[in-house]
């Protein structure tokens, strides 16, 4: 039980960390898309 507890919150931490980056990209791309959108206008 106490090994779950240690492999659960490294896995809660990595989730934490890859977020950020994910919401990141996903920004990145949304201005990319939003900008190819409103250059082809």
């Amino acid at each position: 039980m106490h090994s779950f507890q240690r492999t659960y919150r490294g896995f809660s931490l990595m989730v934490e960390v890859n977020s950020d980056r994910i919401l990141f990209l996903g920004a990145i791309t949304g201005a990319l898309l939003l900008g190819a959108y409103l250059g082809g206008l």
